[in-house]
């Protein structure tokens, strides 16, 4: 269903012998967050392994929408706006030792590159093109900058990491800071990756 975690789907996929959700391996959230944010990495997108999606419209209705009429784009679909129920994917069989393989090697370099605290959100600004959103805030001087108990990560400025009692006033606070003060000094407008409820 929409609700099961992105995670558990894929080391079922993965388990079962079914390839191509594996690069999604270590993004929190649910299958349905995956398909409205259309979870991404350099390995590939939900979006392209989606067959069909099962949603509540505004007006109450339960529809399937089949994989022509689904629009994915980067960190966004057309299912924004929906409720999703469940959703199927066309996977392709392969060998599970070698699903896993790639898997664990694609772990390990993801989390190379992230904060090493359990505390951090995912990437706070869509790189725009060029540089990368992390080199912007690094050479604007915000690495390590913090706001209350909200700091941006010293292993990759991309990423707000949080200490214990870090409000979400805190972390909106520094992610403004950081937006501001990127465009101030670079001229580039930085573009934000999470969605703000």
């Amino acid at each position: 269903g929409g609700a099961a975690k992105l995670g558990h789907v894929v080391s079922s996929a993965v388990g079962a012998g079914l390839a191509g959700l594996e690069p999604l391996v270590g993004i929190p959230g649910s299958i349905g967050g995956a398909l409205h944010g259309n979870a991404s990495t350099q390995g590939g997108d939900i979006g392209q392994w989606t067959h069909s999606a099962t949603v509540m419209t505004h007006d109450g209705e339960i529809e399937t929408r089949s994989r022509d009429s689904l629009i994915f784009a980067h960190r966004q679909s057309s299912l924004d706006d929906l409720v999703i129920l469940e959703a199927q994917f066309a996977l392709e069989p392969d060998d599970p030792r070698e699903i896993t393989q790639r898997m664990q090697k694609l772990w390990i370099i993801k989390k190379a590159h992230e904060p090493a605290s359990n505390e951090c959100t995912g990437l706070i600004f869509r790189d725009p093109g060029g540089d990368t959103a992390a080199s912007l805030i690094e050479s604007a001087g915000f690495k390590n900058a913090r706001v209350g108990e909200a700091r941006i990560d010293d292993r990759n400025a991309n990423f707000i990491t949080v200490d214990s009692g870090a409000s979400a006033d805190d972390v909106l606070r520094l992610i403004e800071l950081v937006r501001t003060g990127v465009s101030d000094r670079t001229g580039v407008e930085l573009e934000l990756n999470l969605e703000i409820w």
